[in-house]
């Protein structure tokens, strides 16, 4: 039996793990844990499509993992996720190049950001890290379950964060029309509705193949963090025990993504959120882990996958909910 843990990196989880075959896709793969997601999938034999919203950073970054001659194809494609106009474009194309999909890595995102509004007017951490991949997953269903058709379950990996503890989600207000902006209650409400998209996806798509996880990473440095200041990082230091704050390297970072992808233990489950690579348990009071009921909850994940369908205007997996 493998056992992982908080220093795992993404060349133990891969370790003896042939992907020759797959596909996967990363999102938000121009830099940081993205980049080592695709490098690690890629490593294993998979077609790895790295997908990002600038050209010059994503050419870099593809660039770069080409000069390593890993053993799996690499391809990228632009995404704006802030965009559900582009991620249509993108979808599309994505579709006929791809048509059958084995692995969908939901990584990219914002934290903490100044207010400012998508395309389509959601709020920003909203829009960015649940809306536009809500769109682009639902989309793309047609190829995982064609992957999942060939006897092997396709996985959806959703970006998480424990920054979920922030908030749960606002359905009265979830764009901020009313109630004053405060940007890590809005990254909060973003990560807690990654979760609940992992577990409503998973409900509803598990019976074609295609089973769903959220993961938090654990603390990284990376452009994520672009917008934080000294005050950011001692409320965030104040929520750990003991005031102090243990970063994980981005190999570390990037493992449990990898985990949640590829483990053979993962076979058979999913709507779970994990941390560390393992399965994470309730949260409880006083402990840096854990996630907590709001973001696992059934009935809230139901109603923001339904919420989430009006705001764009696609339905996806109509009448396949399963207890």
């Amino acid at each position: 039996m493998r056992e992982f843990g908080f220093e795992s990196t993404t060349s133990e989880v891969i370790a003896g793990l042939d992907l020759s075959g797959r596909v996967a896709l990363v999102t938000g793969a121009s830099a940081g844990l993205g980049v080592e997601t695709a490098r690690t999938l890629a490593g294993a034999g998979a077609t790895v499509w790295l997908l990002a919203r600038d050209r010059g950073k994503l050419d870099a970054a593809l660039a770069q993992l080409q000069a390593e001659s890993l053993p799996g194809r690499l391809e990228s494609a632009l995404l704006d996720l802030a965009d559900l106009d582009q991620v249509r474009v993108a979808a599309a194309g994505l579709l006929a190049a791809c048509p059958k999909i084995d692995l969908l890595i939901n990584n990219a995102g914002v934290m903490a950001c100044p207010h400012a509004e998508t395309a389509q007017g959601f709020e920003m951490q909203l829009g960015t890290n649940h809306v536009g991949h809500f769109l682009l997953t639902g989309l793309l269903l047609p190829a995982l379950k064609a992957a999942a058709a060939s006897g092997r379950a396709a996985r959806v990996v959703n970006l998480s964060s424990a920054g979920h503890r922030y908030s749960a989600f606002d359905f009265e207000d979830p764009n901020y029309r009313q109630r004053t902006y405060d940007k890590w209650e809005a990254y909060g409400q973003s990560k807690t509705a990654n979760v609940l998209f992992s577990v409503a996806l998973d409900a509803r798509a598990r019976e074609a193949g295609v089973r769903s996880f959220a993961v938090h990473p654990g603390a990284i440095s990376t452009e994520l963090g672009r917008h934080m200041d000294r005050e950011d990082m001692a409320r965030i230091t104040a929520n750990f025990p003991g005031g102090k704050w243990t970063f994980k390297t981005v190999p570390q970072g990037a493992a449990t993504s990898v985990w949640a992808a590829t483990a053979p233990e993962l076979e058979g489950r999913g709507g779970l959120y994990l941390e560390d690579c393992h399965i994470a348990t309730a949260a409880a009071e006083g402990s840096r882990d854990g996630v907590q009921s709001w973001a696992v909850d059934p009935v809230a994940a139901e109603r923001l996958w339904q919420l989430s369908e009006a705001w764009v205007g696609e339905s996806f997996l109509a009448g396949e909910v399963h207890a």
